[in-house]
């Protein structure tokens, strides 16, 4: 069993189904479907809820400057307005450049290298960021933090992928990305507490925002070098046989993302001309010019409305929203997983973020726009971990999908950059409650109804066979190289 798991582990070509011994091919069906479930409740356990806070801890650092503004960032370093937003900036700049490379670094290192390094230095660079004394400092600091974060969420969306088949990854993607929301309620709670140091040690309670939230990430980080573990080919968790049941079930789901695959140029090329992609790069700036948007304002956004007499008031008046938000993002991942239609639930989810922001913009009421809040958070959050499950389920093949993951992410946190700038004459925000509502409105609710229309007529055409003309004259590895461009390949909706 091994031998054979050994030679599929180091052989660039792909291989069939029927290459990969099954241990299980004299059980009965009840007792194979039995231990499937098993396998599948293993891998869950294993790598769902660490790398959960890992991600937790990702966007509770790039997002407790919002936290630090009310605490008395911009005050006690002079910051005016647009410096400030600047600093929010330059996280967006180098995170996004960086991005698009991360999937190929992520291969060639390993998952339990990469990942661990990366959090080890983003998390000291967040600790020294509560020594920052001018604007200067702040910003250096907030470059280097978009550069060293850029891998982990590309990356461990992509790593999910080669372990799980298309029809699970979306709601242990939701659960995953739910850390997201969580980390806002929990930065809020955390910020709350954390603030009653101010003083100690000569340091501002924004400092020690900083300084304790890296220093807890650097021992995640470190403690990543034993938990985070390398593709199912190599994990040194699983047997030999649960190796081969992995690696089958993402081959009988046309999957090849769990093998060795040699980088060709083509696959790059390939992907450039795919128009999914951009399609999927226009659905994704639609949520993540909302998401930054919402998570760095929103203690401003809700100290704008008069409510809380205190900075601590405000941080805990921000915790329901992102609750509500996460309950939400893996009930949409369990029905899209189930219904094996993701656009509907981003369209349908738009709509509600759009109400919110609605609410927001005309509203005067302090209790409309707080509901108004819930309304955005619901609508944003699903689609995020929606979006990137639904092109990695349309995208096949190691280094295609990396590139598209890569690429869709990279394009929508450079569109970060827009957040970071929209957001001033409190306390009505006209221009950045708009701008938000936009791009909800016009790139998620519009792009996801184009991808949603496309995907349906190519898999029509498919259906018909219509494009069995690609698959003529071209060799089982030619086909399998093709990845999502077979014509017997048919798409997620």
């Amino acid at each position: 069993m091994s031998k054979g798991l050994s030679h599929v582990s180091s052989d660039s070509q792909e291989t069939s189904v029927e290459e990969f011994p099954d241990p299980d091919k004299d059980l009965p069906p009840e007792e194979r479907a039995r231990l499937e479930k098993a396998l599948v409740w293993k891998l869950d356990m294993r790598l769902i809820p660490w790398l959960s806070i890992l991600y937790l801890l990702a966007f509770l650092d790039r997002a407790n400057i919002g936290n630090a503004k009310i605490a008395g960032l911009v005050r006690d370093l002079g910051l005016s307005t647009n410096q400030f937003n600047a600093s929010l900036t330059i996280f967006f700049v180098s995170y996004s450049v960086f991005e698009p490379l991360t999937n190929i670094m992520l291969k060639r290192l390993r998952p339990s290298v990469f990942i661990p390094l990366i959090m080890v230095f983003w998390g000291l660079t967040m600790t020294f960021m509560g020594f920052c004394t001018n604007y200067g400092g702040l910003m250096a600091a907030r470059w280097f933090l978009g550069l060293t974060e850029a891998g982990l969420f590309p990356g461990i969306n992509y790593y999910l992928s080669c372990w799980y088949k298309r029809s699970e990854f979306g709601v242990r993607a939701a659960i995953f990305f739910s850390a997201a929301a969580i980390s806002g309620s929990f930065g809020g709670l955390l910020a709350a507490a954390i603030e009653q140091m101010d003083g100690l040690g000569g340091k501002a309670g924004w400092s020690w925002i900083f300084i304790i939230e890296g220093a807890v990430t650097v021992v995640f980080g470190l403690a990543s070098f034993w938990t985070v573990y390398d593709f199912p080919t190599e994990a040194k968790f699983l047997s030999s046989d649960d190796k081969a049941r992995v690696l089958r079930r993402l081959k009988e789901d046309h999957q090849s993302s769990a093998e060795r695959e040699s980088f060709k140029w083509s696959y790059f090329w390939s992907s450039v001309r795919d128009w999914k992609m951009w399609a999927g790069m226009t659905i994704y700036m639609g949520t993540t010019v909302p998401v930054y948007a919402f998570s760095i304002f929103l203690p401003s956004i809700i100290h704008s409305l008069g409510w809380s007499t205190t900075v601590v008031k405000t941080q805990l008046y921000s915790v329901p929203p992102y609750i509500a938000a996460a309950l939400l993002t893996v009930g949409v991942g369990y029905l899209a997983d189930r219904t094996r239609k993701r656009g509907i639930y981003n369209m349908l989810s738009s709509l509600v973020g759009c109400a919110g922001f609605i609410m927001l913009l005309a509203s005067s009421d302090p209790a409309v726009k707080y509901s108004g809040t819930f309304l955005g958070a619901l609508g944003i959050y699903p689609c995020i971990a929606n979006t990137i499950t639904w092109m990695a389920n349309n995208t096949e093949g190691v280094y295609r999908r990396g590139v598209v993951l890569g690429f869709v992410i990279g394009w929508g946190n450079l569109c970060g950059i827009i957040s970071s700038n929209i957001y001033f004459n409190e306390p009505k925000y006209i221009e950045g409650h708009a701008v938000v509502f936009a791009f909800m409105f016009l790139f998620l609710f519009g792009g996801s109804l184009w991808m949603h229309v496309g995907l349906k007529r190519e898999n029509g055409r498919r259906r018909r066979g219509e494009r069995d003309v690609w698959m003529e004259g071209k060799s089982e590895k030619d086909l399998k190289e093709m990845g999502d461009l077979r014509a017997d390949f048919i798409y997620t909706l």
